[in-house]
């Protein structure tokens, strides 16, 4: 049995290769780290008995630059966001804006009654109410007896 594994320099080389990209990899990361949140849109699905329940976080989104489609079982909602400022003073001008379009799709299943889906919009906050179509196995029916 061998306790030491021999370097040779070919593998000492690239263990020291690998270790040195890791360091440079971490600090860029951490210099320049990915905007994943900057466009995104957190989404909350409940599942109640008679209907589900969808809200979307959509801050500084207006109801004119929603569009929401329910499609071959996929509810999607798709949002575009503008935002312009400007500063002005006597002896400067400041001016930002951002914008960017996203979207998500959530999958429902068959049970969904599309005539009667609900959306709303409040302060930031995205409410669609997905009715469940009642099926005809739930209707309790009294049978008389002959």
């Amino acid at each position: 049995m061998r306790f030491l594994v021999r370097q040779t320099p070919d593998n000492f080389i690239k263990s020291v290769n690998d270790e040195i990209s890791s360091i440079l990899n971490r600090r860029f990361d951490d210099m320049y780290p990915e905007d994943t949140d900057a466009l995104s849109m957190p989404l909350e699905l409940k599942d109640r008995k008679g209907e589900y329940i969808v809200r979307a976080e959509l801050p500084g989104v207006k109801k004119e630059d929603l569009d929401i489609d329910f499609n071959n079982h996929y509810l999607t909602i798709k949002a575009k966001k503008v935002e312009e400022t400007e500063e002005k003073e006597d002896s400067y001008k400041k001016s930002e804006f951002s914008y960017g379009e996203f979207s998500r799709s959530v999958y429902l299943p068959q049970d969904v009654d599309v005539d009667k889906i609900d959306a709303k919009l409040e302060h930031g906050i995205l409410h669609i109410d997905i009715p469940k179509m009642v099926k005809e196995d739930d209707k309790v029916k009294k049978i008389t007896i002959k």
